[in-house]
């Protein structure tokens, strides 16, 4: 893969930068009593205004929760003595920045730290022709020295236009055969620690849907909710996001007619707490270049 040219670099480094100024806005306001609805529409409806566009519904796991989990149309659910994770995406004309904090409301403060110097270990590991097995290596050298378990079931990842989710993949622990990093790769490097075992599971939950099919609906609800659908450019989107008072029973229809897939929330599977952290990067001919540089201080 060549170099990325100075015009696409420069929407990854827009991408970035937006993402940066709405989590840090996001972060001030998860406290006790504030609700993870208005955290998530507040951090959404910066992005618009910052001239981003949404690459993924706001992801507010809580606690066991590690990924997919966000608000409902109606959620009034509030935050308490809670470990919170803060994963947000945000694309410029489609180039995605993709980053997450944990916000301790719990008293884990080390088990966030494990996770945040893991990732700093991670990207100084980085780089043209480095093994990807090699940086999931140094994340687990890191978390295992905090007496804490990597999440060995997720893993970094590609980012390419359009989609936040592509290879290479990046383990959170170390592998003998991996590919190596390229320059003008996009990557995301998240490593989650917890204090269980280090495997999640699906719950039951489920708020955030992506279309994957073509194939026409004949209920009348469900059309316009696939219209609505249209709109969100191939990424995934939060139910809350729909207009329509039907629009689960919609969802429900298109998901069983293939046109859509949901994402459950993932869980630790022993119930622990699970923090979080991540950056997007460029690898460059002789290093990476941190898009969401200022993260954690």
């Amino acid at each position: 893969m060549s170099a990325l040219d100075e015009d696409t670099l420069g929407k990854y480094r827009e991408a970035g930068e937006i993402l940066t100024t709405v989590v840090e806005e996001g972060r001030e306001m998860v406290e006790p009593g504030a609700t993870h609805l208005e955290v998530a529409e507040h951090i959404e409806a910066r992005i618009r205004e910052e001239g981003g566009g949404i690459a993924f519904p706001v992801n507010i796991s809580v606690d066991e929760e590690a990924s997919h989990a966000t608000a409902g149309r109606d959620d009034d659910t509030e935050f308490g003595d809670d470990l919170v994770c803060l994963d947000v995406g945000v694309h410029v004309d489609g180039y995605i920045a993709d980053a997450a904090v944990t916000v301790d409301l719990a008293g884990e403060a080390e088990l966030v730290e494990a996770a945040e110097e893991a990732l700093d270990a991670a990207v100084a590991a980085a780089g043209p022709g480095v093994p990807v097995g090699e940086i999931g290596a140094e994340i687990e050298s890191v978390i295992e020295a905090y007496d804490y378990t990597p999440i060995y079931n997720l893993s970094g990842h590609g980012v390419e236009r359009y989609d936040a989710h592509t290879g290479p993949n990046i383990p959170n622990r170390g592998v003998d055969r991996s590919v190596e990093l390229q320059p003008g790769q996009v990557v995301a490097i998240e490593p989650f620690a917890t204090d269980g075992r280090g495997k999640v599971g699906e719950g039951s939950h489920e708020q955030i849907y992506e279309r994957t099919g073509d194939r026409s609906v004949r209920n009348r609800t469900a059309r316009q909710v696939l219209e609505e659908i249209e709109e969100f450019d191939g990424l995934p989107f939060a139910a809350r996001w729909l207009s329509s008072s039907r629009a689960e029973m919609a969802l429900r229809r298109l998901k069983t007619n293939g046109v859509i897939k949901g994402y459950p929330v993932l869980k630790e599977e022993d119930g622990r707490l699970v923090s979080q952290a991540e950056h997007t990067m460029v690898v460059t001919d002789d290093g990476v270049e941190l898009t969401t540089e200022g993260l954690f201080g």
